[in-house]
């Protein structure tokens, strides 16, 4: 049986006012990101931004790779990965991003203590961590494409 969320990934935002006006449309930009440097290189695959409760309450969505965007107090996701995820970058106490040292699995949360340092966040991670994100959400998806294929 096919995995239904093969080839998909997710940015998840929050789903209070705040961040439905402020992180949705950065989360928009992310995916906009995304979807050009995955155009050269890989182009079956699909970003999709959902909010948070969808995500915390579709458990196939939890395989696949994600990113959380903005902070605990406005996303569930980030608040669960908060203590759950390591600190690979941490400004001044201003933003953080999140993830295993070697992406296994690949998940991320992205946030600051306000929309414009979420921001340079964000940036901070297209320019750093994008290409490696995207690296090892590739090869898990060949991973659970083979697995499918011995099924």
């Amino acid at each position: 049986m096919a995995d239904a969320t093969a080839g998909l990934i997710l940015i998840v935002t929050g789903s209070t006012l705040r961040a439905e006006e402020m992180d949705r449309p950065l989360a928009y930009f992310l995916k906009d990101r995304i979807e050009m440097f995955l155009e050269a290189r890989t182009p079956e695959r699909a970003v999709r931004v959902v909010a948070d409760f969808r995500w915390i309450h579709d458990d196939p969505l939890q395989e696949a790779p994600t990113i959380s965007l903005g902070g605990p107090g406005v996303n569930v996701l980030a608040h669960r990965w908060l203590e759950e995820v390591p600190v690979a970058l941490a400004v001044d106490e201003r933003y953080y991003i999140q993830m295993e040292p070697d992406l296994d699995p690949p998940r991320v949360s992205i946030w600051g203590m306000d929309n414009s340092t979420t921001q340079i966040a964000v940036s901070v991670f297209i320019d750093r961590y994008l290409a490696r994100f995207l690296d090892q959400s590739a090869m898990r998806a060949t991973s659970h494409a083979d697995a499918d294929d011995q099924d």
